[in-house]
């Protein structure tokens, strides 16, 4: 993929959450049960344009590449990195064997940033974990004893983190990566360590891998072939332990997870403020278990990106982690998912999973139920396109969380037989607790021979709004690449007005058939139904 025009979060709006042009507005509400909805946060910025590689003239200039000052990444003194530094990685022909730790303070108007200067075709720069060499200086950085450092670097390519030997509450903050194609952190592959020992990937990491940190922006790579592309983490050790404003914005991520484990995912989010936005997700790995996006944060925001794969397309489950930090917070209560394109086989799992993962705990545990969503999911302007033998749209742990969709597509080749709107949830769910769920439909299109049951479940919860559904039995829209309307169909102009609890979230953008971001105008008297406007 080959965005040039990408995207990133004014400085002061990033940290903070700024106003976006409202959709079509309206008061309508589409609440009918369950859980009051949250106060909505306000939706996070939406985005300039992202900057070539270029120093910024605030600190220190680290020119990586043939003929430059640092010809390998293991010169850059990356444990010295202060606010406004660049690392600009020039393209080569040959791959950079190198692993990293970012551990700097920036600022809002000095951010750090590591970011690779395009070739003459138009290449990224690679960063290859496979056989990579890690830098000496960097050992006690990683950790202060021999255990610590090896969990640390057998995790990733590249960590964002505390140094080791700093503050135990210091945090990176403000670091921006770029623009970089970043690969082969996986078990399958070994490499050179900080001590000069061979080492093999660990099953559970990531190609960046962020322990803590805060407005982290993961913006135009490729990152391929690891255990999972990003991986965020929160604890409750205290504020300095908690990843806040995690931008992943615009990058092509594909060929992750480990064959036969369901553990690791494209991407694996533990954060405050996480957004997901412009990303093109490829397929996992052949014979990976995992999800697409797998999230236990507060306040998510997932839009506009073209999603395949995956056992579940977005799994939104319980702060497992920092659960105390995250129940204090309204946003946890509250998901937004919008603007996407979905493509995925439904005999490998349900589409979109809402509540929680650990069942069976009794009322007031903590850990289980107790800890669980209890919020709404605000799902809207997406187009699901299902393949396989069955499709099971929404998993929806507890009646104590929700489901609000609207304006959405939602098609099914004829290979599939069954369509459910709802999957039974865990049949070890705590009696203290009713299963299954509440979803709330507004208008939306489904193939016209959807059902609510199946042979196996008598489902509990409930289902509002059906009366609202439209469909018919042959797909409305371009299924081969584009997911453009079809002409003449039934989704075109047929958008209702969002609800009052999300009329700030405006459907802006949209990807085209090279999965690159153009705005989205509404172009008839409402806005199409999906995430495309014709």
């Amino acid at each position: 993929m080959r965005v040039r025009t990408l995207w990133m979060a004014a400085a002061a709006a990033l940290a903070a959450g700024g106003l976006v042009g409202c959709g079509s507005g309206g008061s309508e509400d589409t609440s009918g049960g369950g859980t009051a909805p949250a106060p909505t946060p306000t939706p996070p910025a939406e985005t300039l344009a992202l900057t070539a590689c270029a120093a910024s003239g605030k600190g220190t200039d680290y020119p990586v590449g043939p003929g430059q000052t640092y010809t390998t990444l293991d010169q850059v003194p990356w444990e010295s990195l202060k606010a406004g530094d660049t690392v600009r990685i020039y393209y080569s022909s040959t791959p950079y064997k190198g692993k990293f730790l970012v551990a700097a303070q920036g600022t809002s108007t000095a951010p750090v940033r590591i970011c690779g200067v395009r070739g003459p075709n138009n290449e990224r720069p690679i960063i290859d974990g496979s056989g990579a060499t890690t830098r000496a200086a960097l050992l006690n950085a990683y950790g202060n004893t021999a255990e610590t450092q090896n969990i640390h670097q057998t995790r990733s390519v590249i960590v964002i983190k505390a140094l080791a030997n700093g503050s135990y509450s210091d945090y990176p903050t403000w670091i921006q990566i770029d623009g970089l194609n970043i690969r082969a952190g996986h078990p399958n592959y070994t490499f050179t360590d900080a001590a000069g020992a061979t080492q093999r990937y660990t099953d559970f990491g990531a190609c960046v891998w962020v322990d803590r940190g805060q407005n982290i922006l993961i913006a135009d790579n490729e990152i391929s072939d690891c255990q999972m592309a990003v991986f965020s983490r929160s604890t409750d050790d205290g504020e300095f332990t908690v990843t806040r404003n995690l931008r992943i914005a615009g990058n092509y991520l594909w060929g992750h997870g480990v064959v036969g484990s369901e553990l690791e995912h494209t991407t694996y989010t533990q954060s405050v403020g996480t957004v997901i936005e412009f990303n093109r997700y490829g397929p996992l790995r052949t014979g990976a278990l995992g999800n697409s996006v797998k999230d236990r944060s507060a306040g998510l925001v997932v839009r506009y990106n073209r999603i395949e794969g995956g056992a579940r397309s977005v799994d939104m489950v319980e702060a497992e982690d920092f659960p105390t930090t995250a129940r204090a917070l309204s946003a946890y209560r509250s998901s937004f998912v919008y603007g996407n394109q979905f493509k995925k086989n439904g005999d490998d799992g349900s589409f979109f999973h809402y509540g929680g993962d650990h069942f069976g705990a009794p009322a007031g545990a903590n850990w289980g139920e107790s800890l669980f969503r209890r919020g709404v999911l605000y799902f809207f302007n997406n187009t699901v396109h299902g393949t396989g033998t069955n499709a099971r749209l929404f998993q929806i742990s507890t009646t104590l969380e929700r489901v609000e969709a609207w304006n959405n597509v939602f098609w099914f080749d004829p290979s599939v037989t069954l369509v459910n709107l709802r999957q039974a949830e865990n049949d070890s769910l705590s009696t203290s607790y009713t299963p299954d769920g509440i979803l709330n439909l507004g208008v939306n299109w489904i193939r016209s021979d959807w059902t609510d049951t199946d042979a196996w479940h008598t489902l509990k919860g409930q289902v509002i709004g059906t009366e609202k559904l439209i469909g018919g039995t042959s797909a409305p829209f371009d299924t081969s690449s584009s997911f453009v309307p079809l002409a003449s169909s039934s989704i075109i102009d047929a958008g209702q007005a969002n609800p009052s609890a999300a009329s700030a979230y405006g459907v802006n953008y949209q990807l085209n058939s090279s999965y690159t971001p153009v705005a989205r105008t509404v172009k008839g008297a409402a806005i199409d139904l999906g995430a495309v406007e014709r």
